[in-house]
């Protein structure tokens, strides 16, 4: 297993939603990338992240350096996988893997 990855996300969040119409909003975010559309190209649309103004691109992290949902998720992904809806405190996060 790396030590260390490189990941993009899209983050919606529960502020001023419920968080079933967060989760369907990523949901359909998730559907729009399965079908052809481009992950950075829907952070930039999309993420209520300030990473998705570059794609959503989180850089290089490492263990422990992420909250735990997120981690366990992006680490186990296979690089160039997008992940289903990942929950956190933050809200809903869909992750790429990049490395």
């Amino acid at each position: 297993m790396p030590d260390s990855i490189r990941a993009s996300h899209i983050l919606r969040n529960v502020d001023g939603r419920s968080k079933e119409d967060a989760l369907k909003e990523v949901e359909d975010i998730k559907a729009a990338i399965d079908g052809g559309a481009d992950f950075a190209d829907q952070a930039r649309e999309h993420s209520e992240c300030p990473s998705g103004s570059s794609g959503g691109d989180l850089g290089d992290f490492g263990r422990g350096m992420m909250v735990a949902p997120f981690e366990e998720v992006a680490f186990d992904l296979d690089v160039g996988e997008v992940s289903g809806p990942v929950e956190t405190d933050f809200g809903y996060h869909l992750i790429l893997r990049t490395t």
